[in-house]
């Protein structure tokens, strides 16, 4: 049996890969398939979502705590990168490795797509889904940097809009 670690408490700030930052609203023991589990119950603040995660997975799963005002400077300047080359590859794959990158729950990861799809939006229309994705990956940032920064987010997204100004 392996150990449980607490590593999230009621009322702490948590992010949860590809659905953001959530609050961890209690910490819940359930009988699932005849044995117990500790689950921490998540509200994702964007949209109130609920989500459980059995304690014992949090790790496997992607839940982590919320980078540091350090690490949310290394996604600033991970957006100020300009000399990058927006790859040629088609819309769909394009997507599909934007996609696989919002899932690992990376916060520098999640900066890429955001600052290449911005680039990509310079050069010509993006697709509907590289809208939404685009739209995904700016919300993901600007609350978890907002927390990080101890700025409100209309802050972060005054700074992304300096960032990303033609």
């Amino acid at each position: 049996m392996e150990t449980q670690t607490q590593v999230f408490k009621v009322g702490d700030k948590a992010v949860y890969p590809a659905h953001g930052v959530g609050e961890v609203t209690a910490i819940e023991k359930r009988e699932i398939g005849g044995s117990a589990q500790t689950f921490y119950i998540l509200k994702i603040l964007d949209n109130g979502m609920r989500i459980m995660v059995p304690m014992l997975q949090a790790q496997q799963v992607g839940l982590r705590e919320i980078i540091s005002s350090e690490e949310a400077d290394e996604v600033f300047d991970i957006l100020r990168e300009k000399e990058i080359s927006v790859d040629t590859t088609t819309w769909n794959r394009r997507y599909r490795e934007y996609m696989e990158k919002i899932k690992t729950g990376s916060v520098f990861e999640v900066a890429e797509v955001l600052r290449d799809l911005y680039l990509l939006k310079m050069e010509k229309d993006l697709s509907f889904g590289e809208r939404k994705m685009l739209d995904t990956a700016r919300n993901l940032l600007i609350k978890e940097l907002s927390l990080a920064k101890k700025m409100n987010e209309e802050a972060v997204e005054d700074e992304f809009r300096r960032i990303f100004q033609q």
